[in-house]
C-alpha cells in the first residue's frame, strides 16, 4: 500500500465533513481557503455549497489554489412518478453533470434514489423493484451524455438502511451490476463509489472490489461506524473512532490498481459539527496518516 503515514497528499476533504463550525453553517470559500492553507490537494463540494457561492467563484477559487475534485456530491434520484417528475430528475442530473465538467471533478456521485416521496416522509408507492428499473433507466440516460462530456458516473452503494430513502442500491454487488449491463466494455464512464460507511459490513465486499477491478473504481470514501450510533445519518465517526477497518479496505482497493484520494466524508450533528472547523481539519490530516 501506499505511505500515508508521512504526508497527506492522497487526502481529499468532503466539503460536508466541515459544512458547519461550532454548529454555525460555513461558506465554502472558506472551506476551499482553509483546506488549500493545509496543503490538502483536494475537495469533494456539495451542489447546495457551490450554488450557494457561486459556480464560476467556486470554479476560479478551485483553479486558483491548484486544488482537484476527488468526485463531485451529487447527481441520482431518478425515482420519480409521472412524467414531468421524472423530466425534473433528467433534467437536474444534466446539470449537475455540466457543473462536475466545468469544476474538473474526477466524477460525478450518483446517490440514486429510493421509493419517491419517502424521503419527505411520505412514500408515493411501495414498488422497489419499479425503483430499481427506473434508477437503471436514468443512469442509462444521464451515461449516455455524461459520456458526451467525458464525466464519469460513480454510483455509489448506500448501506440498506438507506434503502426506502435514499438509495435503493445498496451492495457493490448491484451496483456493478448495472455496470456490466450499461458499460460492459468497462470504458471508465460508469463505476463506483466505495464509502467504508455504507459496504463495510458486506461479506462481498473484497470479491466485488476485485470484480470492479481498476477501472470502475472511482472513488474512495473514509469515516468510520460508531457502536452505539445515536443517528443514521448524522453520526458518522472521524476515522479510528469506530469498527470499520479501514487500512484492509484500502489493501483490497490499491490491489486492483486504485491510486486515488481517500475522501474523508463525516456527518456529525452532535460531535464534528460542533467543533471549530480548523479542529476537524486538522484532526482529519492527523487521522489520514494514522488510521487510513
Amino acid at each position: 500500500m501506499r505511505d500515508f503515514s508521512q504526508d497527506h497528499r492522497w487526502l481529499s476533504i468532503n466539503t460536508a465533513t466541515v459544512r458547519k463550525s461550532r454548529g454555525v453553517d460555513v461558506p465554502l470559500v472558506d472551506i476551499i481557503e482553509a483546506c488549500a492553507q493545509r496543503g490538502i490537494r483536494a475537495i469533494s463540494p456539495w451542489r447546495d455549497q457551490v450554488a450557494a457561492a457561486g459556480l464560476d467563484v467556486v470554479s476560479k477559487l478551485i483553479r486558483q489554489h491548484g486544488l482537484e475534485l476527488s468526485g463531485y456530491c451529487r447527481g441520482g434520484m431518478f425515482p420519480a412518478v409521472g412524467a414531468d417528475a421524472l423530466k425534473a430528475a433528467r433534467d437536474d442530473n444534466r446539470r449537475a453533470v455540466d457543473e462536475a465538467r466545468e469544476l474538473n471533478a474526477k466524477c460525478l456521485v450518483l446517490v440514486v434514489g429510493a421509493l419517491p416521496g419517502a424521503l419527505a416522509g411520505k412514500a408515493l408507492h411501495k414498488d422497489i423493484a419499479h425503483a430499481r428499473s427506473q434508477v437503471r433507466d436514468g443512469i442509462a440516460e444521464l451515461l449516455d451524455y455524461a459520456k458526451s462530456v467525458q464525466m464519469p458516473l460513480a454510483i455509489e452503494p448506500l448501506h440498506p438502511m438507506y434503502a426506502a430513502d435514499r438509495a435503493c442500491v445498496n451492495t457493490m454487488e448491484q451496483a456493478l451490476d448495472v455496470c456490466d449491463e450499461l458499460d460492459p466494455s468497462h470504458s471508465g464512464a460508469l463505476g463506483v463509489a466505495v464509502d467504508v460507511y455504507h459496504v463495510w459490513w458486506d461479506p462481498k465486499l473484497q470479491a466485488q472490489i476485485e470484480r470492479a477491478g481498476q477501472s470502475r473504481l472511482l472513488a474512495f470514501h473514509v469515516c468510520d461506524w460508531l457502536t452505539p450510533t445515536t443517528d443514521l445519518l448524522n453520526d458518522r465517526g472521524m476515522m479510528g473512532d469506530g469498527v470499520i477497518d479501514i487500512p484492509r479496505i484500502r489493501d483490497w482497493m490499491e490491489a486492483q490498481g486504485f491510486a486515488g484520494y481517500s475522501e474523508v466524508e463525516i456527518f456529525s450533528t452532535g460531535n464534528w459539527w460542533q467543533r471549530d472547523m480548523a479542529e476537524t481539519l486538522d484532526t482529519c490530516l492527523a487521522r489520514h496518516r494514522a488510521t487510513v
